[in-house]
């Protein structure tokens, strides 16, 4: 009995090698211009749900291509020519040149090398590409340089016919969205591009939905908001009866197209508006009473209308203090707690640029508040200094037309940080710069100073300054 299972296992034994040997043969190939690339390629060509995917750097390497990974995040880099790709282990989304796109399989990490899918190869790096499912057998081509343009110069490949030329971007034209927020029943967004928004009401269940076609996410919007590996996400939205929440996500790729969904709890009219050239701010505001009608939209019915910036947000933190606090997010408390003032107030409007960590551009900031007609523009920020002793609070204007009210929101500053009087002073600040109305940005104490770090970042200092902004603000427009 004993020496029968020996023999099984001998038999066995036997028969499992020459499959092994049959599956070491076959291993893929690939070829360059009809040269075969052997150099590092210890990863076979793999089939995943149906994408081809091949070892990136073996590839870029020979095209000439400077390539880089970073172990802790996974990530590789591509140069050349100018042209940066960035790609995630295991995330469909790459950047190209800071553009957004996705691949149709995420990159996968097999023993330290990434494989891509063949159709990145052939769209990034400007190559034909034909995959042999029977031999296995990958074949790259460069672009041919006509015969009347030969001497105009070229690098060839490994000693290849072809030349690598620059590949052809699929987001070169792409409009770029950039940030997103959702405020006093409107959502905003900032792009910049000619994409022209297509917005329409759905039902069962209600919802409006906002199409921004040629375009796809910025670097900027992932740093400002969540996106996952597909680039999807959503906000949250809280104390708005119409609105249960907002949804986005890169809807198409063929053509590339961002999509925005306003979730309602019951139907709802809007109004949409668009404003700017080449960086546009696009508003859905769902205070109209009807898609024409904007006798609601704020300032409208004669009440007075006050922009509130919380400076910095998101990736741009702004000052970090003495303890390693943010100025981003004092800026967002105490304009939250104005805000909540303000809207008690029956003779003003109010609208915030962020009322959550977004990142918005400076200029999208200013062309709110334009755009708008707002009445005022207040933005709020910590100050910071090399010196550890510099302290207290200090209010800008840039146009003489702002003066007024820049004396008048120091006086409550003063009065409510009790803080050192630095005075009201001339800054050329981009958002009170490029404002069309009277603007002016508070310094309401130093980060780089201990004691200032710690008392704004109280609820009761939060509160008082809060509270001598709304006070400022009435008495300037004599309310």
């Amino acid at each position: 009995m004993k020496k029968f299972a020996f023999m099984l296992l001998l038999l066995l034994f036997v028969l499992v090698l020459p499959e092994q040997g049959h599956a070491a043969s076959g291993t893929s190939k690939i070829f360059l211009d009809d040269k075969e690339l052997t150099a590092g390629q210890d990863v076979s060509v793999e089939n995943v749900n149906n994408s081809i995917m091949v070892p990136l750097r073996m590839i870029a390497e020979n095209l000439g291509y400077k390539v880089d990974w970073d172990q802790k995040s996974k990530t590789v880099t591509i140069e050349q020519q100018g042209k940066t790709i960035k790609l995630i282990v295991d995330q469909t989304a790459a950047s190209v040149d800071d553009k957004t796109m996705i691949l149709t399989t995420a990159p996968l990490l097999r023993s330290d090398t990434t494989l891509v899918p063949i159709r990145f190869i052939g769209e990034q790096f400007g190559l034909t590409v034909k995959w042999d499912n029977t031999a296995k057998v990958v074949n790259l081509i460069t672009p041919e340089i006509p015969e009347s343009n030969n001497d105009s110069g070229g690098s060839t490949v490994d000693g290849g016919s072809g030349v690598v030329v620059p590949p052809t971007d699929p987001t070169a034209d792409l409009t770029m969205v950039n940030g997103v927020s959702f405020s006093e029943n409107r959502l905003s967004i900032a792009m910049d591009g000619s994409s022209q928004p297509k917005v329409s009401k759905v039902s069962g269940p209600d919802r409006i939905v906002i199409d921004l076609p040629n375009a796809t996410f910025s670097d900027a919007f992932g740093t400002g908001q969540v996106l996952d590996p597909n680039l999807n996400g959503k906000l949250s939205v809280t104390n708005y009866p119409d609105v249960s929440g907002v949804r986005y996500s890169l809807y198409s790729t063929n053509p590339y197209t961002v999509r925005f969904v306003i979730d309602l709890n019951q139907a709802k009219n809007y109004s949409v508006d668009v404003s700017g050239d080449t960086s546009k701010l696009v508003v859905i505001d769902l205070n109209a009473q009807s898609t024409n009608d904007t006798a609601t939209l704020p300032g409208n019915s004669g009440r007075k209308l006050v922009v509130l910036d919380a400076g910095h947000g998101a990736k741009d933190s702004g000052a970090i203090g003495v303890t390693g606090k943010y100025e981003k997010n004092f800026n967002l408390a105490v304009i939250l707690k104005a805000a909540a003032l303000l809207k008690q107030e029956n003779n003003i409007d109010v609208v915030l640029t962020r009322s959550d960590d977004t990142f918005l551009e400076l200029k999208d900031r200013a062309g709110m508040a334009n755009n708008l007609k707002a009445d005022l523009f207040i933005s709020v920020h910590a100050n910071s200094s090399a010196s550890s002793v510099s302290s207290g609070s200090e209010t800008y204007f840039q146009r003489d037309a702002s003066k007024a009210l820049a004396n008048v929101m120091h006086k409550y500053l003063v009065q409510a940080t009790g803080l050192s009087d630095r005075g009201v002073r001339y800054g050329n600040f981009h958002v009170i710069r490029e404002t069309t109305m009277p603007a002016v940005l508070l310094e309401v104490g130093y980060l780089s100073n201990k004691g200032d770090e710690s008392l704004l970042f109280t609820e009761d200092l939060q509160n008082k300054v809060a509270a001598g902004i709304v006070a400022g603000i009435k008495e300037y427009l004599k309310l």
